[in-house]
Protein backbone atom coordinates (compact mmCIF):
# COMPACT_ATOMS: atom_id res chain seq x y z
CA UNK A 1 0.00 0.00 0.00
CA UNK A 2 1.08 3.40 -0.91
CA UNK A 3 2.12 6.02 1.78
CA UNK A 4 0.82 9.73 1.32
CA UNK A 5 1.45 12.57 1.03
CA UNK A 6 3.76 12.09 -1.08
CA UNK A 7 6.10 14.94 -3.53
CA UNK A 8 6.49 13.62 -6.87
CA UNK A 9 9.95 15.17 -8.21
CA UNK A 10 12.97 15.10 -9.93
CA UNK A 11 16.31 15.86 -8.21
CA UNK A 12 17.69 18.18 -10.74
CA UNK A 13 14.24 19.76 -10.99
CA UNK A 14 14.70 23.36 -9.52
CA UNK A 15 10.61 23.85 -9.57
CA UNK A 16 10.38 20.82 -7.36
CA UNK A 17 13.18 22.24 -4.83
CA UNK A 18 10.80 25.40 -4.17
CA UNK A 19 8.23 22.89 -2.76
CA UNK A 20 11.02 20.53 -1.07
CA UNK A 21 12.37 23.63 0.74
CA UNK A 22 8.69 24.76 1.62
CA UNK A 23 7.82 21.45 2.90
CA UNK A 24 11.11 21.27 4.93
CA UNK A 25 10.55 24.85 5.99
CA UNK A 26 6.74 24.31 7.64
CA UNK A 27 8.05 20.70 8.86
CA UNK A 28 5.75 19.07 7.18
CA UNK A 29 5.97 15.30 6.96
CA UNK A 30 6.03 14.03 3.23
CA UNK A 31 7.29 10.34 1.02
CA UNK A 32 9.74 11.85 -1.60
CA UNK A 33 8.70 10.18 -4.52
CA UNK A 34 11.75 10.57 -6.87
CA UNK A 35 11.26 9.54 -10.70
CA UNK A 36 13.02 7.84 -13.37
CA UNK A 37 13.33 10.87 -15.40
CA UNK A 38 12.68 8.64 -18.92
CA UNK A 39 9.66 7.30 -17.63
CA UNK A 40 8.03 10.35 -16.24
CA UNK A 41 5.07 10.51 -18.22
CA UNK A 42 4.92 6.98 -17.85
CA UNK A 43 4.50 7.53 -13.59
CA UNK A 44 2.31 10.55 -14.05
CA UNK A 45 -0.53 9.54 -16.20
CA UNK A 46 -2.88 10.01 -13.53
CA UNK A 47 -2.62 13.42 -13.97
CA UNK A 48 -3.82 13.63 -17.55
CA UNK A 49 -2.03 16.55 -19.21
CA UNK A 50 0.33 17.52 -16.83
CA UNK A 51 2.90 15.51 -17.37
CA UNK A 52 5.48 17.12 -15.20
CA UNK A 53 6.77 17.60 -11.84
CA UNK A 54 6.23 19.02 -8.84
CA UNK A 55 3.15 17.04 -8.56
CA UNK A 56 2.18 16.99 -4.72
CA UNK A 57 0.14 13.85 -4.19
CA UNK A 58 -2.30 13.49 -0.98
CA UNK A 59 -4.10 10.07 -2.00
CA UNK A 60 -4.87 8.00 -5.10
CA UNK A 61 -7.21 10.97 -6.30
CA UNK A 62 -6.21 14.07 -4.62
CA UNK A 63 -3.16 15.67 -6.11
CA UNK A 64 -1.99 19.48 -6.56
CA UNK A 65 0.53 20.19 -9.69
CA UNK A 66 2.58 22.88 -10.16
CA UNK A 67 5.20 24.13 -8.22
CA UNK A 68 3.50 27.79 -6.85
CA UNK A 69 -0.14 26.61 -6.74
CA UNK A 70 1.54 23.45 -4.40
CA UNK A 71 3.12 26.13 -2.18
CA UNK A 72 0.24 28.35 -1.75
CA UNK A 73 -2.08 25.20 -0.64
CA UNK A 74 0.55 23.70 1.33
CA UNK A 75 1.05 27.19 3.36
CA UNK A 76 -2.73 27.91 3.44
CA UNK A 77 -3.81 23.98 4.61
CA UNK A 78 -0.82 23.50 7.00
CA UNK A 79 0.15 27.30 8.01
CA UNK A 80 -2.87 29.09 7.85
CA UNK A 81 -1.45 31.22 4.87
CA UNK A 82 0.96 33.10 7.09
CA UNK A 83 3.72 33.04 4.15
CA UNK A 84 1.38 33.94 1.36
CA UNK A 85 -1.75 35.50 2.83
CA UNK A 86 -0.92 38.93 1.70
CA UNK A 87 -1.47 37.96 -1.47
CA UNK A 88 -0.30 41.47 -2.74
CA UNK A 89 0.89 42.43 -5.82
CA UNK A 90 4.43 42.87 -4.85
CA UNK A 91 4.08 39.31 -3.70
CA UNK A 92 2.08 38.20 -6.84
CA UNK A 93 4.89 40.07 -9.11
CA UNK A 94 8.27 38.24 -7.11
CA UNK A 95 7.01 34.82 -7.53
CA UNK A 96 6.55 35.45 -11.01
CA UNK A 97 10.04 36.54 -11.11
CA UNK A 98 11.43 33.86 -9.72
CA UNK A 99 9.50 31.53 -12.38
CA UNK A 100 9.97 33.67 -15.23
CA UNK A 101 13.71 34.96 -14.26
CA UNK A 102 15.39 32.81 -11.81
CA UNK A 103 14.39 29.61 -12.95
CA UNK A 104 15.33 30.41 -16.51
CA UNK A 105 19.04 31.50 -14.87
CA UNK A 106 19.47 27.57 -13.72
CA UNK A 107 20.33 26.30 -17.86
CA UNK A 108 23.04 28.83 -18.32
CA UNK A 109 25.05 28.40 -15.35
CA UNK A 110 24.95 24.27 -15.23
CA UNK A 111 25.63 24.34 -19.61
CA UNK A 112 26.74 27.22 -20.37
CA UNK A 113 29.89 26.16 -21.86
CA UNK A 114 30.96 22.66 -23.15
CA UNK A 115 32.71 21.85 -20.09
CA UNK A 116 30.18 22.74 -17.47
CA UNK A 117 27.77 20.89 -19.39
CA UNK A 118 29.31 17.56 -19.53
CA UNK A 119 30.02 18.18 -15.54
CA UNK A 120 26.60 18.79 -15.08
CA UNK A 121 24.80 16.12 -17.32
CA UNK A 122 27.56 13.63 -15.37
CA UNK A 123 26.15 15.04 -11.80
CA UNK A 124 22.35 14.61 -13.22
CA UNK A 125 22.84 11.12 -14.27
CA UNK A 126 24.14 10.39 -10.24
CA UNK A 127 21.32 12.69 -8.82
CA UNK A 128 18.39 10.86 -10.83
CA UNK A 129 16.64 7.59 -10.36
CA UNK A 130 17.94 6.48 -13.79
CA UNK A 131 18.34 2.65 -14.83
CA UNK A 132 22.23 1.55 -15.47
CA UNK A 133 21.94 1.90 -19.01
CA UNK A 134 20.61 5.09 -19.28
CA UNK A 135 22.05 6.51 -16.70
CA UNK A 136 25.72 6.01 -18.69
CA UNK A 137 23.89 6.74 -21.77
CA UNK A 138 22.61 10.17 -20.20
CA UNK A 139 25.85 11.05 -18.70
CA UNK A 140 27.77 11.21 -22.20
CA UNK A 141 24.75 12.04 -24.82
CA UNK A 142 22.76 14.33 -22.51
CA UNK A 143 25.60 17.18 -22.57
CA UNK A 144 25.45 18.46 -26.33
CA UNK A 145 22.14 18.77 -26.44
CA UNK A 146 21.71 20.75 -23.14
CA UNK A 147 24.75 22.80 -24.00
CA UNK A 148 24.84 23.16 -28.17
CA UNK A 149 21.14 23.38 -28.27
CA UNK A 150 19.48 25.32 -25.35
CA UNK A 151 21.82 26.63 -23.38
CA UNK A 152 24.30 28.49 -25.56
CA UNK A 153 20.96 29.81 -27.19
CA UNK A 154 20.06 31.42 -24.04
CA UNK A 155 23.44 32.42 -23.47
CA UNK A 156 23.68 33.84 -26.71
CA UNK A 157 20.43 35.52 -26.31
CA UNK A 158 21.00 37.29 -22.64
CA UNK A 159 24.16 38.32 -24.07
CA UNK A 160 25.69 37.78 -19.76
CA UNK A 161 28.22 35.26 -18.56
CA UNK A 162 26.48 32.81 -16.61
CA UNK A 163 27.94 34.14 -13.43
CA UNK A 164 27.37 37.99 -14.33
CA UNK A 165 23.68 36.87 -14.58
CA UNK A 166 23.02 35.54 -11.76
CA UNK A 167 24.75 38.32 -9.53
CA UNK A 168 22.65 40.64 -10.94
CA UNK A 169 19.27 38.88 -10.29
CA UNK A 170 20.69 38.21 -7.10
CA UNK A 171 21.46 41.76 -6.95
CA UNK A 172 18.13 42.53 -8.28
CA UNK A 173 16.44 40.17 -5.09
CA UNK A 174 18.04 41.73 -2.33
CA UNK A 175 17.71 45.27 -3.41
CA UNK A 176 14.00 44.72 -2.80
CA UNK A 177 14.42 43.58 0.69
CA UNK A 178 14.24 47.59 1.49
CA UNK A 179 17.18 47.15 4.22
CA UNK A 180 15.52 43.59 5.88
CA UNK A 181 16.99 40.49 6.10
CA UNK A 182 14.46 38.83 3.83
CA UNK A 183 11.56 39.87 1.12
CA UNK A 184 8.99 38.94 3.72
CA UNK A 185 10.98 41.68 6.18
CA UNK A 186 12.23 39.89 9.70
CA UNK A 187 10.94 36.34 8.87
CA UNK A 188 10.92 34.70 5.18
CA UNK A 189 7.31 34.85 3.51
CA UNK A 190 6.95 32.34 0.07
CA UNK A 191 8.70 34.61 -2.18
CA UNK A 192 11.80 34.02 -0.29
CA UNK A 193 11.08 30.07 -0.02
CA UNK A 194 10.37 29.67 -3.54
CA UNK A 195 13.74 31.97 -4.72
CA UNK A 196 15.79 30.09 -1.96
CA UNK A 197 14.43 26.74 -4.06
CA UNK A 198 15.58 27.82 -7.32
CA UNK A 199 19.43 28.57 -6.04
CA UNK A 200 19.00 25.50 -3.75
CA UNK A 201 18.68 23.61 -6.99
CA UNK A 202 22.12 24.73 -8.29
CA UNK A 203 23.94 22.96 -4.89
CA UNK A 204 24.66 19.55 -5.54
CA UNK A 205 26.50 21.13 -8.32
CA UNK A 206 30.07 22.27 -8.62
CA UNK A 207 29.04 25.30 -10.83
CA UNK A 208 26.97 26.58 -7.19
CA UNK A 209 30.74 27.75 -6.24
CA UNK A 210 30.13 31.16 -8.81
CA UNK A 211 26.38 31.73 -6.92
CA UNK A 212 27.93 31.30 -3.94
CA UNK A 213 30.23 34.35 -4.29
CA UNK A 214 27.28 36.59 -4.11
CA UNK A 215 28.20 37.91 -0.62
CA UNK A 216 24.12 39.53 0.06
CA UNK A 217 23.11 37.07 -1.20
CA UNK A 218 24.62 34.15 0.31
CA UNK A 219 23.68 35.60 3.86
CA UNK A 220 20.07 35.63 2.82
CA UNK A 221 20.47 32.32 1.33
CA UNK A 222 22.03 31.11 4.74
CA UNK A 223 19.43 32.63 6.88
CA UNK A 224 16.65 30.89 5.09
CA UNK A 225 18.46 27.54 5.21
CA UNK A 226 18.82 27.88 8.65
CA UNK A 227 14.96 27.43 9.05
CA UNK A 228 14.70 24.46 7.44
CA UNK A 229 14.95 21.14 9.09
Amino acid sequence: MEEYPKLMMLQSCPFCWKVRSLLEHLKIDFQESQLNPLRRKKALKFAGDWGKVPIWRESEEDFVVDSTPIMIYLDKKYNDSKLSGSNSERQNTWLKWVDEKLSKATIPILYGSIGSALSSTRTVSKLEKFGFFSRHLYAWTGFPIMWGIIAKTRVKKDGRKPKKLWHDLLDELVAEFNGKQFFGGDTPDIVDIAAFGIVRSISPFKQFKEIGSHESGMIWYNAVKSTLN
